[in-house]
């Protein structure tokens, strides 16, 4: 440990009021590492590692820990887009001398993240050193978001929308009804109905989603939009989330039978107008699926690339059982068998 620092692990019991002002003033921070949304999304599930100089936090990284089989995994908890390294805002004029503090803060936070089997960080897109990661023997893969940058004129961030987006909307408008504000077990329900109708499973409980959606009401940090037909049929829901810096599209949910009304294009253009009055950006989220990435890019949002950091120590027998383990839940989870 470099002189001056100290490493300390902070619990959910502990007092976290330090820890969210830091998240507040840090580069990387967002809504994902504050210690509310923590706890939402793994309640007494987690801890946060931190370095401070002095007392002061200068350094810091959440981290969930669970085990896994015959092995202990650090990794991302569900419905969660970035939860890697944050640091303070550099105090140095001289880009040299930015990047000696920065190296020296990371070497000492990667020496001091628990043993693990495996680690799985994804990190805020504005990290973009993850060399002493590479040095102590971690990997990584860039994956990719994309964002409007700029809320400020909406009716800007319209204009930039691709024409099949605009004419989509002008669909929308004349088939259905957007609506505010639905209630978490028809909004759990609508999207359970609509993946099993396409043929797949909804990947997250309703346990979990009500306390991400009681939590971002409490800090007014959270909202749902659902469109409606002349008959009461619900066609399609997004629920995004926000804090002061940015937006997240977080789930949509859409009835295959109704795909065709464009409904929840209508749905993101509704959310970005009452965003901007409360954020400065809108992150899709992005996707590395390619039919997802070309709707995204669509929306005249930016490319932004992040990284996934990840390290494997699992022996090779241990690893052939979890690939054969996860492979059987994925069928029993397509074929109803496991809730």
């Amino acid at each position: 440990m470099s002189a001056g620092l100290a490493a300390s692990t902070l619990k959910p019991r502990d007092d976290l009021s330090q820890w969210d002002q830091f998240v507040d003033n840090s580069p990387q921070g967002c809504i994902f590492c504050r210690s509310w949304w923590l706890d939402a999304v793994c309640p007494n599930g987690y801890e946060i590692l931190t370095l401070r100089k002095g007392d002061r936090i200068v350094a810091g990284m959440p981290l969930v820990r669970r085990r896994r089989l015959a092995y202990e995994a650090i990794g991302m908890p569900p419905l969660t887009q970035t939860l890697g390294v944050l640091l303070a805002p550099p105090t140095a004029e001289k880009y040299e001398r930015q990047l000696s503090g920065e190296m020296e803060l990371l070497r000492a936070l990667v020496a001091a993240i628990p043993r693990a089997d495996h680690f799985v960080a994804q990190c805020h897109h504005s990290f973009a050193n993850w060399l002493p990661f590479y040095w102590a023997g971690y990997r990584q893969t860039t994956r990719y978001t994309y964002v409007i940058e700029d809320l400020t004129d909406p009716e800007a961030v319209f204009a930039n929308f691709a024409y099949s987006k605009r004419k989509n909307i002008k669909k929308a408008e004349r088939l259905v009804q957007v609506r505010e504000d639905m209630p978490p077990r028809d909004f759990y329900d609508h999207h359970a109905t609509s993946l099993r109708k396409a043929g797949d499973t909804i990947v997250y409980t309703y346990e979990l989603f009500e306390r991400i959606h009681r939590a971002t009401h409490q800090h007014n940090a959270g909202k749902t939009w659902l469109a409606v037909d002349v008959d009461g049929h619900i066609h399609s829901a997004i629920f995004v989330v926000f804090d002061p810096r940015a937006a997240y599209y977080l789930i949509s949910t859409i009835d295959p039978d109704c795909r065709s009304s464009n409904s929840a294009t209508l749905l993101v253009k509704r959310a970005i107008e009452y965003v901007a009055t409360r954020t400065k950006r809108f992150d899709f989220e992005g996707s590395m699926i390619q039919n997802v990435e070309r709707s995204f890019r669509s929306f005249g949002a930016r490319q932004i690339p992040y990284f996934r950091i990840y390290r494997d120590r699992r022996n090779p027998l241990v690893k052939a059982c979890c690939g054969i383990w996860s492979g059987a839940a994925r069928v029993a989870h397509r074929l109803g068998l496991r809730r």
